[in-house]
């Protein structure tokens, strides 16, 4: 039994971090409030769990094991015990940094990548993650110093969250780790909401939950006696236009091609097997063909099907599988299994979400587990590093159409960004111009990409009760503007734009609600190629004609995969992951249990968020099938989230895990 651990917790089944601190040292942890903010963490692995105390500070870990699986346990500390960790993610090169350590005369006890952080902490300070190449969420105490270091990696693949109560600072991977130390019942922050309903995701360091913060992407945050220090360590950096990297096509192809190969590469290190999840698209298939021609073992991958022919993918991904020769396992999810797993899917995601496309992904995820599976790589990433989203063609073809705004044939482009989208001939200019016209005249706006997306997202606020509507007095937009980066204003529009997905859409939906939380709904680790930082900082520096050739997206990582993958695949126009929405909450006209509940008068009124009025009408609409369009499904979908939401953690309702998910 390690240090603090108590009687009866071996085995239990836990992973993530947690911890308390008390800038008063004199005063101790409870053992039993830190044992309770660890527990709701148990679908974050099963293997491990782990505590240290000392005056002023508690450390708690539950671990899945996938390096050192037998003396890798956590808490982690170094030689002479003054500096401790707990640790949530993987150090990709921590074979090489171990080396470097042991030639300076660092001595090791375990075979962990855990163990590093201690030691190369002990050489350079809160600089170490300059070195570290990973995803990860650290807790660091330096008893020398009496500080608490809390640490997230680059582009914020893996979460960690925070709560300050006078001089107390509770933290923890997930928000549930941190609901049993606060003294109050949780609440909604109706800002945050707000943003949601306009990005997807609240706002850096905000979250949906009163007083409870998340680490930024990048950022250390350092705790003493004296108060609390934020700062970022790494952003999303581009150069000025006349700055780029030179070179042409076929060099660049070859550097893009070497650096994704080694991110891959280190990302198959593990003691257990690694398979990666295959969609049909660019993305996916890149990083399974190069697994299947110089990875170590045969690959395994997996998918997702939908019965839905407009969402499904399954000839993409045969036509993949058969070419790369891999094993490979699906998996089929109807509109049923995602009305009967929306609620469970809230829980874990912690915060509204305006689409159901990550409970199939939760689904995806228990199948890997059930194969025994604990780790996948995935292609997530690769479209906002290198181009690959319409949004980014749609800004071009928007910017082409400022010059002339009268034009219907620069107009008409749209209709080919968006063969799933029904812009037929005869909705012509002004229809078009509704949709895709937001800042047409001010092609020069800082947000000028992302104003259509936003302006359609925020139509859901028609369904705001007068309460919440005198509640919120801030634009989200102009809250959004002083947290870009000095530089923003000087990069080229295209640049301007994957900043704006990576540093809204990307860490607070993409990576979390869709990536780590339905991931780890199964105890399964996702790894992502396309994020790792050298990759990044590599794309970065590109001109954007190497990203985007005219209205080809991804050009450049089209050439570099062209030995490697079918011509189709390579040249095929990009599908965007979509699960069904509005239709999967009704069967012959009749809502689910979970839409007659949740939506009812009754509840919508006691939550306070909505008008319940408006929502009655939306949902007889969405019963009737014509809930159909954009504004319809992300509010049906919002709304239906939110109130899940409220339902969970204000009211305390935890729902019950529906037949066939894994339990983990």
């Amino acid at each position: 039994m390690r240090e603090g651990q108590p009687d009866g917790w071996e085995g239990l089944p836990l992973c993530g971090i947690a911890g308390r601190f008390l800038q008063d040292s004199k005063r101790d942890v409870d053992p039993e409030l830190l044992h309770r903010m660890v527990e709701p963490l148990h679908s974050r692995g099963p293997d491990d769990v782990g505590f240290h105390f000392e005056p002023g500070l508690g450390l708690g870990h539950a671990r899945l094991s996938i390096i050192d699986l037998q003396t890798g346990q956590q808490p982690i500390r170094n030689e002479d015990g003054t500096i401790w960790t707990v640790f949530n993610g993987e150090i990709f090169n921590y074979v090489e940094l171990r080396a470097e350590l042991e030639a300076k005369g660092h001595r090791f006890y375990t075979q962990t990548d855990t163990e590093v952080l201690v030691h190369l902490y002990e050489d350079l300070g809160v600089d170490f993650v300059h070195r570290l190449n990973g995803q990860f969420a650290i807790a660091l105490w330096d008893r020398r110093t009496r500080s608490l270091h809390l640490v997230r990696d680059r582009p914020g693949i893996l979460p960690l969250y925070l709560h300050r109560t006078g001089r107390a600072l509770t933290f923890a991977s997930e928000v549930k780790g941190i609901l049993p130390a606060l003294p109050t019942r949780p609440a909604l922050d109706p800002r945050a909401l707000d943003q949601i309903l306009t990005f997807w995701g609240p706002t850096s360091p905000n979250t949906v939950f009163q007083g409870i913060e998340e680490v930024g992407p990048g950022e250390i945050i350092t705790v003493t006696a004296e108060g609390t220090r934020r700062r970022r360590y790494w952003d999303w950096e581009y150069p000025p236009p006349d700055e780029h990297r030179s070179g042409n096509d076929a060099q660049l192809a070859e550097e893009l091609l070497a650096l994704l190969l080694d991110a891959t590469m280190i990302r198959l290190r593990a003691d257990v097997p690694v398979g990666a999840y295959l969609s049909g698209g660019l993305d996916s298939s890149a990083i399974t063909a190069l697994i299947q021609r110089f990875g170590p073992s045969h690959l395994r991958s997996f998918s997702v099907t939908f019965d839905d022919p407009g969402l499904d993918e399954r000839a993409h991904q045969d036509r993949v599988r058969e070419h790369l020769g891999s094993d490979h396992s699906s998996i089929d999810c109807t509109g049923n299994d995602i009305a009967t797993r929306f609620w469970q899917t809230v829980w874990r995601t912690e915060a509204p979400v305006l689409r159901t496309a990550p409970t199939p992904l939760s689904i995806l995820s228990g199948l890997v587990r059930a194969s025994g599976y604990k780790v996948v790589l995935t292609g997530e990433g690769a479209d906002e590093v290198l181009g690959g989203y319409d949004l980014f063609k749609e800004t071009k073809v928007r910017q082409f159409w400022a010059r002339h705004p009268d034009s219907e044939g620069r107009a008409a482009l749209l209709r080919r960004l968006y063969p799933y989208l029904d812009l037929h001939q005869r909705q012509g200019l002004p229809y078009l111009k509704r949709f895709f016209g937001q800042g047409l005249d001010t092609p020069d706006h800082p947000f000028f990409s992302h104003l259509p997306r936003w302006t359609t997202t925020a139509r859901i606020k028609d369904f705001y009760s007068d309460e919440m509507k005198e509640q919120l007095t801030e634009d989200p937009l102009e809250d959004l503007l002083p947290r870009m980066h000095a530089d923003f204003a000087t990069w080229h529009p295209f640049h301007r734009a994957q900043y704006l997905e990576a540093k809204t859409l990307m860490a607070s939906y993409l990576l979390s609600s869709q990536g780590d939380r339905m991931l780890m709904a199964n105890s399964v680790e996702g790894r992502f190629p396309f994020l790792d930082h050298r990759l990044i900082e590599f794309a970065n520096t590109l001109d954007p004609r190497h990203k985007m050739r005219g209205l080809v997206e991804k050009s450049l990582l089209k050439r570099a995969m062209e030995p490697y993958l079918p011509e189709s695949t390579v040249r095929r126009h990009k599908q965007p992951y979509r699960a069904p929405d509005v239709a999967a909450f009704f069967q012959d006209a009749r809502p689910h249990p979970v839409v007659l509940d949740a939506l009812s008068p009754e509840s919508v009124r006691a939550a306070g968020y909505f008008d319940p009025d408006r929502v009655s009408r939306l949902v007889r609409k969405a019963a009737s099938g014509r809930a159909v369009g954009a504004k319809d499904n992300m509010a049906f979908v919002g709304v239906l989230s939110t109130q899940l939401w409220h339902r969970t953690f204000v009211d305390g309702q935890v729902p019950a895990t529906p037949k066939g998910v894994s339990q983990a």
